[in-house]
């Protein structure tokens, strides 16, 4: 009996900790859901034309690289994670408040340009600190990262009926609130502290030199680049194939159905399989994905092939997250998550937002969506190619 009492109490502490994560993750990705897919189409209904919506667009997932590392840096120099995580979250809201109210192209970019400076290092630092949280448990970080699941996909659907049936500010004003809840859940979030670190330019000359990251890099930029394809322009491909708000919503729901299964699996998939695997896994299905999104001629068409998102998304993301936290020298962990962060959303992601606005703009979306799943396969064959040249890189 004492020992049942001993291991109740025991998974009482680490059922504790783990609630403040998944609040946290509840809430900021409910608030995404408010705030991403709607912006393309803020643009598109002030007049903007594919090549501007493309460079906006590309704004946001280049910041995630600059901006991410910068603050990471910042925060592993100082010690002072829940400071920078406070600040940036605070800064995001105050400017995601004036977006709808520009119309000026000229006046947006600096807008969008601080707006995602601002946002960049969010979500690297909070898995920084679960992850240290969970410890030796960190292959439960997926089972605490589907939270953000949750919020996306009960939130979606929700601001689309409300976008649907009033105006389109109303995703701009959820976002704001949502995103102060996070903030007083930031407060009360365990974040990891350490003592101060070597400057920015040492660390990240240090976790370059690895050749084990030259490789992982690789497969962050080519999944970055199947996720822009796909996040960036489905609301405006939706738009065409006469998809209300309230279904486009609804497509959140259908996505957040498929990741709640990827990371729910992801635990088990991660001990059998390693990290390297579940990476092409997920870009495999990011290709395919995306080639389906070409065939779509009807909104519920675009609706089946949001299933995808879980294995496209959900495996890679826990992949990347494990591998960056096990290749990461002691003492960098927020800063090689903002790298993996970076080059992932930023600089794949830039590359997909610049890119794909171009091909909306000439050829139309299906066939850019054609073209985002052939540069994937590409990126795939690239990584083959150079593994064999310098070796298989060790399993995370």
């Amino acid at each position: 009996m004492a020992a049942m009492a001993q291991d109740d109490e025991v998974g009482d502490e680490r059922r504790t900790p783990e609630r403040l994560p998944k609040a946290f993750y509840a809430l900021y990705y409910g608030a995404g859901a408010c705030l991403f897919p709607f912006v393309p189409l803020y643009y598109d209904q002030i007049g903007l034309n594919g090549d501007q919506i493309g460079l906006l667009a590309g704004i946001p997932s280049a910041m995630v690289l600059i901006g991410g590392a910068l603050w990471g840096g910042l925060a592993d120099a100082t010690g002072r994670h829940r400071t920078v995580l406070l600040l940036a979250i605070g800064g995001s809201i105050a400017l995601s408040q004036l977006l709808p109210h520009l119309s000026v192209f000229f006046w947006l970019i600096p807008l969008v340009f601080f707006m995602a400076f601002f946002m960049s290092p969010i979500v690297p630092l909070v898995d920084h600190s679960v992850i240290e949280m969970l410890g030796g448990r960190r292959a439960r970080y997926g089972k605490v990262r589907m939270w953000g699941a949750v919020g996306w996909g009960t939130v979606g659907p929700l601001v689309g009926w409300v976008v649907e049936r009033s105006h389109l500010d109303w995703a701009f004003r959820s976002y704001g609130l949502l995103m102060a809840l996070c903030l007083l859940v930031v407060v009360y979030l365990p974040a990891h502290a350490a003592a101060p670190q070597e400057p920015l330019r040492g660390r990240l000359r240090e976790i370059l030199s690895d050749r084990r990251w030259h490789l992982f890099l690789l497969l962050a930029f080519t999944g970055g680049v199947g996720l822009g394809f796909a996040h960036h322009y489905l609301f405006l491909y939706m738009d065409e194939l006469g998809a209300s708000r309230a279904v486009m919503g609804w497509a959140l729901s259908v996505a957040t159905l498929s990741e709640l299964v990827a990371f729910a699996l992801a635990e088990r998939a991660m001990q059998r399989w390693g990290a390297r695997t579940l990476l092409v896994v997920g870009l495999l299905a990011s290709a395919l994905r995306l080639l389906a999104y070409s065939l779509a001629t009807e909104p519920l068409h675009a609706l089946c092939v949001q299933l995808l998102h879980g294995p496209s998304f959900a495996l890679m993301w826990m992949a990347g997250v494990s591998w960056a936290n096990r290749i990461a020298p002691p003492g960098t962990g927020a800063t090689a998550q903002s790298l993996f962060g970076g080059v992932n959303f930023g600089l794949g992601g830039t590359a997909a937002a610049l890119a794909g606005g171009v091909l909306l703009e000439r050829i139309g979306a299906a066939a850019m969506y054609k073209w985002g799943a052939l540069s994937v396969l590409v990126g795939l064959v690239v990584y083959g190619v150079a593994e064999r040249a310098v070796g298989r890189v060790e399993e995370a």
